[in-house]
């Protein structure tokens, strides 16, 4: 059966719209978010807004973990400045795992943490790819054998060596990011098209997988960023870079 997945919307909406207008067009009735869908100085509230509309089944991630608490940085405290109390609650009420299909279990980062990656470390402050065995260990044991992870905004495919699938859609609306926190990184993906996954899984088997990147009016977005102050968000949603190219 396919399943559109999305995830890492970062209140994106003109992203949002293009990616939920292709998953329409291509006939899939399927769709799982796998959260931090909200937190982002753009459109938080319309984003919430369409997902709720769209009944579309959500997962918590650390963003939205954080600005159902109170906000850790800025894009958090913008998203939650726009919400309003029901809205919040609906966020930090939101599940950290769905089982969307049969033999498959999706979360945010890691099944156990929303702010670990799982399918990449960080060397040189950059995020790069982690050996499968390290995947598994991270993993651990699971019933589930398509696993279903965003939170780092890099799309990937990982077989493990146990026969064990994990898939990350990438990035709806934020194709790039600095992360502060030691160690500090960066993570681009040098593109600024919107970003999501097909898969097609039958009795717990991936079958077949697809990485999606959308053009949208991605320039729309970047002004409205800047217009709200974040400069770095406007140079992520313009070039799909964390820092300039010059750097």
């Amino acid at each position: 059966m396919d399943i559109a997945i999305i995830a890492d919307i970062h209140g994106n909406l003109p992203a949002l719209e293009a990616v939920l207008a292709d998953i329409e067009r291509r006939g899939l009735r399927r769709i799982v978010n796998l959260g931090d869908s909200v937190s982002g100085p753009l459109w938080p509230r319309e984003c919430l807004e369409r997902l709720q509309a769209a009944g579309i089944p959500s997962l918590r991630g650390n963003h939205d973990r954080w600005v159902a608490e109170g906000g850790k940085g800025a894009s958090d405290v913008f998203a939650r400045q726009r919400l309003d109390p029901a809205q919040i609650a609906w966020l930090g009420d939101l599940p950290a795992h769905l089982a969307p299909l049969p033999g498959v279990l999706a979360f945010h980062a890691r099944p156990d943490d929303d702010n670990a990656y799982l399918l990449e470390e960080v060397a040189g402050g950059r995020l790069v790819a982690s050996a499968p065995a390290a995947i598994a260990t991270r993993l651990g044991p699971t019933e589930a054998t398509v696993l279903l992870c965003a939170h780092s905004h890099q799309s990937g495919l990982v077989s493990l060596p146990d026969g064990r699938a994990v898939l990350n859609p990438g990035s709806v609306g934020c194709p790039a990011y600095i992360d502060p926190t030691a160690p500090a990184h960066v993570s681009e993906t040098g593109t600024p098209l919107a970003c999501y996954a097909i898969a097609d899984i039958a009795e717990g088997r991936l079958r077949q997988a697809a990485t999606i990147r959308l053009a949208y009016d991605h320039a729309h977005s970047a002004a409205a960023a800047e217009a709200q102050g974040f400069a770095d968000w406007a140079l992520a949603l313009r070039t799909g870079l964390a820092r300039p190219a010059t750097e």
